[in-house]
């Protein structure tokens, strides 16, 4: 059964500096783990997480994590799991992965997430929320429409990203628990991943 889920969004290759990380029965990782879309980079990211001690382990691509645009990755181990626009059901709960690639994030496959999930995992937030920063004193938000609209449909129980740095943070709202986990902040320093007790 999961009980427990850890997140993290946005680490930027600064993922070795996550030393002790809390148990949890399951960590998933909302993407823009490389900093330049190397596959160098997306390389010592996967050895690292595949090292830790979770469980389960959940990762999907963001906008930075270039290299893996339309790439099939082999080789995981058996507990690991790259989520690109599909799901995998855990111990009886039901993981979804929507990534965000700037090369194409295409609506039609957001349009698909299927229903029965509980954790949405994506990279982009949901369009209103925990999704905004500031530009030149102008707060602007930068989620995404169509992923809030499913999320009215699908009604996840918890949905988990990053992208947003500023945006940081839980909300509970309408029967969903949105987690905005991105870790890396503007002023270099980090934020601390997000242990969600599942209810």
């Amino acid at each position: 059964m999961i009980n427990t889920i850890l997140c993290l969004s946005d680490t930027h290759g600064f993922h070795r500096r996550f030393r002790d990380l809390p148990e949890a029965d399951v960590l998933v990782h909302c993407g823009d783990f490389c900093m330049n879309g190397t596959e160098d980079e997306a390389l010592d990211f996967m050895n690292w997480f595949c090292d830790l001690p979770h469980r389960h382990k959940i990762f999907i691509p963001g906008n930075h994590d270039v290299c893996l645009f339309g790439a099939k990755v082999d080789g995981l181990d058996a507990n690991c799991h790259f989520l690109v626009h599909e799901g995998i059901t855990l111990e009886g709960t039901t993981f979804y992965g929507v990534p965000f690639f700037m090369e194409g994030f295409e609506d039609r496959l957001v349009r698909a997430i299927p229903a029965g999930v509980d954790v949405l995992v994506s990279h982009q937030p949901p369009f209103g929320i925990l999704d905004e920063d500031s530009v030149e004193g102008t707060a602007i938000s930068y989620g995404s429409e169509v992923l809030s609209e499913q999320l009215g449909r699908v009604k996840p129980r918890y949905c988990v990203f990053g992208h947003v740095h500023a945006g940081y943070g839980v909300l509970r709202q309408c029967g969903t628990t949105y987690v905005n986990a991105a870790l890396v902040r503007s002023s270099g320093r980090m934020n601390a991943p997000v242990l969600l007790k599942m209810e």
